[in-house]
């Protein structure tokens, strides 16, 4: 859009008669728009003496451009796109304000331009071409657009920070985590669920839209999105929270995604994150799905000492883990079905589709592997924490 194009010199006389009128003018140019524009209607957003301040900055360029036949100069007009792009005024608004006042202004110029004898229809047509190219709307509202969207980036910036320092632990004073809860859009109550979606390559998100997505279920999140992964905090509030989020994710079928727990307080945050990690590990190979980590004290107590836990593993099930991958995966499979079961080889083959009596067959060969016997309380809880081990933790070094 042009900003040089100087107007026509035959209504210089007459704009410099409305130059003299524009304390009147503006006034009433500030009154029109209070009562036509919704956002300007009250001192709620913009003080009326800011408004005819503006009108009367806006009328003073238009009709000093106009007398002194020079091009425009945008400043005030970007000047306030930007300030009302940093009220939060709905750009819609501005423009309409700016209507209001262009429609004021060019009536009074034509009706002023009428009455002289020096102004031809040749100079209305170059006028009202000027006009339109010199628009202020035009410029209000592209600084608005540009505003806006510097102020989009900062506040994902800010945004971004303060997810990582939620995940990573840096927020701990119960004022600065509502703050933070404030900034980020959720709740500052609990109960809260951590996801963890492996991403398909660094730098692409797993679950792309996934805010907006449950949003749209009425359920606030804040996300992040690191090299390997896609971590977010999804308020579960309700009875069907976790449900819109298990629907969200339904929506990624390919994605493999991990939940922790539901928890209570945004402090819980990183330890949420370690176990949403490990029920994504569960995922193993390249199997898509959702898994949620499993909050029982077995399971608990492999996420709070995963080390010790991988060497339990490594050292309950060393002859079992050095078997052909089929029967390996066979054993410890019928086991994990056995705990299901509660103890019962036939609950277990229900489970399994076969028959109690190779579930027994199974069973023994492990307490042959292993030198435990199911019958043995303490055995039973070592292989527990081993095979919970080995469906939480990555896989163990076999070297």
């Amino acid at each position: 859009m042009s900003r040089t194009t100087a107007p026509p010199a035959e209504i210089a006389p007459v704009a410099a008669v409305l130059l003299g009128r524009v304390r009147e003018l503006s006034a009433r140019m500030a009154r029109r728009i209070r009562a036509e524009v919704g956002y300007y209607g009250s001192d709620d957003h913009v003080p009326f003496e800011e408004l005819c301040a503006s009108c009367r900055h806006n009328a003073e360029l238009v009709f000093g451009q106009l007398a002194h036949c020079r091009g425009s100069d945008m400043a005030p007009a970007r000047e306030t796109g930007r300030a009302r792009a940093l009220q939060g005024a709905p750009l819609g608004e501005l423009l309409h304000a700016y209507r209001v006042g262009s429609e004021l202004l060019w009536s009074e110029l034509a009706a002023e331009a009428r009455a002289s004898a020096g102004v031809t229809t040749d100079t209305f047509v170059a006028l009202a071409a000027w006009w339109m190219n010199e628009g202020l709307a035009a410029a209000a509202g592209e600084a608005y657009r540009e505003a806006a969207s510097a102020l989009l980036l900062q506040r994902e910036r800010e945004r971004s920070v303060l997810v990582e320092a939620l995940f990573t632990g840096l927020l701990t004073d119960s004022t600065t985590l509502w703050e933070a809860a404030g900034v980020l859009g959720l709740p500052a109550e609990g109960p809260y669920v951590v996801a963890a979606a492996r991403v398909p390559a660094p730098g692409r998100e797993a679950l792309p839209g996934i805010e907006a997505r449950l949003l749209a279920e009425r359920t606030r999140s804040a996300w992040r999105l690191l090299p390997d992964l896609q971590i977010g905090v999804v308020a579960a509030h309700g009875p069907g929270g976790e449900e819109a989020l298990l629907r969200a994710l339904g929506r990624f079928p390919g994605a493999r995604v991990g939940l922790s727990p539901p928890y209570d307080t945004l402090r819980e945050t990183p330890r949420a994150l370690r176990l949403a990690r490990l029920a994504l590990e569960g995922l193993r190979g390249e199997t898509a799905g959702v898994s949620r980590f499993d909050d029982g004290p077995v399971s608990l107590l492999v996420a709070a000492a995963p080390e010790e836990a991988g060497r339990i593993a490594r050292a309950v099930l060393a002859r079992v883990l050095d078997l052909p991958a089929d029967e390996r995966s066979r054993l410890l499979e019928t086991l994990e079905g056995w705990y299901t079961a509660g103890g019962s080889t036939t609950g277990a083959a229900a489970l399994l589709y076969c028959h109690r009596n190779t579930v027994r067959y199974r069973l023994r060969r492990l307490e042959e592997l292993t030198g435990l016997s199911l019958t043995d309380p303490r055995a039973v809880a070592d292989l527990a924490v081993a095979l919970r081990a080995l469906r939480l933790l990555p896989p163990p070094d076999r070297s």
